[in-house]
């Protein structure tokens, strides 16, 4: 069937989406207590939306749409703290980061909703490997080519989310030595990476999608697992790289910073600052760019798509996070940005974590503490 129309929506309104995971507090392995904790969490008042996901040793709360930090950053708390009381009669941790440290695929369990079956007979042992933790941000747009701008001016941007919310260095009980391992999981199924280089939502629609519908691999938006994907039910434009972060407090810093990003693209292009237009060809570094965030986050460098100068990417980040002042001034973002601007100079959470298996001296010591960031703990390392 055709694409949807792309439904208008408040502009820089936004919303979060976040992966969880769910734990043994006996072994502090992952456990499939998703269906207890729905069933619990549906007979009393939920903040947001909370549903299970791919594997039942997960599951994926989504706040309400916002168009202010503060707000959002209240209700995610609130989320998280109805959370935390139903895993404590349940006798079971939940916690955030990109990977668990040592879980084996083969133990996970599909879970029982008709898509989430279906994507276990298309891809096999992947579906079970994407039990992997990711946080999503959803922004608003007023038309579908502003969408598509969106998506393509802010591919320059894209290693500061992944460096920002890196929380993922273990896989298998093994320190990957990646900052983030998460997004290897994500780039091993064929629809994944980067959207078509389009900046008009009827080519989109009309010239693309419809070419790759004809194909009969695609059916919908929901199958394309791109860093980041236009929503047309919703009017957003997702951003997907990010690691579920260890706590709240750094997934709403993280929306709000995308927010001021998009508010001042949207100026530069409403302004007539063509220089600033997405190519095709800011694309030629995007994988390596890529890479370097995933592989050494925050000490990684990227190379500028369009002066192709090397950068470091802390360097870059606070330069950008002092960029966006004026527009967090404006949307009332100003604390996230520090926020994000104090994770710089302290550390990721995936250094966090390492620092933790160095002072526990197991990966179960790990995640103990992951859950202990998640209710509230300790933000800093030891």
């Amino acid at each position: 069937m055709p694409l949807e129309t792309f439904n208008p929506s408040t502009p820089l309104t936004f919303g979060v989406e976040l992966e969880l995971q769910l734990v043994s507090l006996s072994d502090f392995n992952l456990t499939a207590a998703s269906p207890d904790l729905m069933h619990l969490l549906k007979r009393k008042p939920f903040p947001g939306n909370v549903t299970p996901e791919i594997t039942e040793s997960m599951i994926e709360i989504n706040s309400s749409v916002h168009s202010s930090y503060e707000p959002l950053l209240s209700e995610l708390l609130e989320i998280r703290d109805t959370l935390v009381a139903a895993s404590d009669m349940l006798n079971i941790g939940i916690a955030g980061g990109g990977t668990h440290p040592f879980q084996h695929w083969s133990d996970q369990k599909i879970s029982a909703k008709p898509r989430y079956e279906y994507l276990s007979q298309l891809y096999g042992y992947l579906a079970k490997q994407f039990t992997v933790f990711g946080q999503h941000v959803h922004i608003g747009c007023a038309n579908g080519d502003d969408a598509m701008y969106l998506l393509h001016a802010l591919n320059r941007y894209l290693p500061h989310f992944i460096a920002l919310s890196a929380s993922s260095p273990f896989v298998q009980g093994t320190d990957s030595l990646f900052e983030s391992a998460r997004l290897n999981s994500v780039f091993a199924f064929p629809m994944s990476g980067r959207a078509p280089f389009t900046l008009s939502w009827q080519e989109f629609s009309d010239v693309y999608f419809a070419k790759m519908e004809r194909t009969n691999i695609i059916k919908s938006m929901k199958d394309f697992y791109w860093d980041l994907r236009p929503k047309p039910e919703f009017g957003t434009i997702e951003l997907r790289v990010c690691d579920t972060p260890l706590t709240v407090e750094r997934a709403a810093a993280l929306a709000a910073y995308l927010q001021a990003l998009c508010r001042y693209l949207l100026e530069r292009k409403a302004s007539g600052a063509f220089e600033e237009m997405p190519a095709e060809d800011d694309y030629l570094v995007y994988n390596y760019n890529r890479f370097q965030a995933c592989r050494f986050g925050l000490e990684g460098t990227i190379t500028h798509p369009k002066t192709y100068d090397s950068l470091a990417m802390r360097d870059d980040i606070l330069a950008t996070l002092d960029q966006m002042l004026p527009h967090a001034e404006a949307l009332g973002s100003v604390d996230a940005l520090r926020h994000l601007a104090a994770a710089v100079e302290g550390g990721s959470d995936a250094a966090i974590l390492r620092r933790h298996f160095e002072h526990e001296g197991s990966v179960e010591g790990m995640v103990n503490a992951a859950i202990g960031h998640f209710r509230g703990g300790p933000t800093t390392a030891l």
